[in-house]
């Protein structure tokens, strides 16, 4: 798994207000079942039933001691408000890559740069949200990584976070709600995870 220095990796473009003050739709890339881009649709369009395939990320960051950062979204998120999730999750802008778009994310979420971010393969999958309706059809990359710094959530989109080891994310699964997504992308990128936090940190 290469590993690599994610300080100040933070490019991409971000949505332009117009000048009459109306914001410009956020668009997702459309991809095939390779992942390769194939066009765009506008985010919450692309979530409709039965969903249309597109281009996304997870991260996965971990402290010193091999425990994860979890993330609970703000009841503010129009999609999953309120469930747990990773560490931070979201989708590239049309031309931005996965890389770029996880660093950025990371930061305007949780206020932190991981000290190392590395790719950690793909995974695709269709979950439907039973709560809103919308559909996760999504070519997800994976990334796994070490964070230093303290996070400052940003509590517009998280609404609590908690470092857990295998042991306790065991515990709150089988307690509270959790993204529809979460055990799909967790299971994928496990390799990269037991690569990055060793055997003892027991994922």
């Amino acid at each position: 798994m290469p590993i690599t220095p994610a300080n100040g990796q933070t490019a991409g473009t971000t949505a332009v207000n117009p000048p009459d003050g109306t914001a410009e739709p956020i668009l997702l890339e459309l991809v095939d079942e390779n992942g390769m881009t194939i066009g765009t649709e506008e985010k919450l369009a692309a979530h409709q039933p039965p969903g249309l395939l597109h281009r996304a990320f997870s991260v996965f960051l971990f402290d010193d001691r091999g425990r994860l950062l979890l993330q609970r979204r703000a009841l503010g998120k129009y999609h999953s408000p309120g469930v747990w999730s990773n560490t931070c999750c979201g989708h590239p802008y049309p031309g931005e890559t996965p890389f770029a778009a996880a660093a950025r994310r990371t930061a305007e979420e949780l206020g932190v740069a991981p000290a190392l971010l590395g790719e950690a393969g793909t995974v695709r999958y269709n979950h439907p949200d039973p709560e809103s309706g919308l559909v996760e059809q999504e070519y997800n990359h994976l990334f796994v990584g070490l964070v230093q710094a303290a996070p400052e959530p940003d509590p517009e989109e998280v609404g609590e976070i908690a470092f857990v080891t295998p042991q306790e994310l065991a515990e709150r699964h089988g307690q509270a709600p959790f993204s529809a997504w979460f055990m799909t992308v967790l299971d994928a990128a496990r390799p990269a995870v037991r690569e990055l936090t060793g055997p003892s940190a027991g994922w």
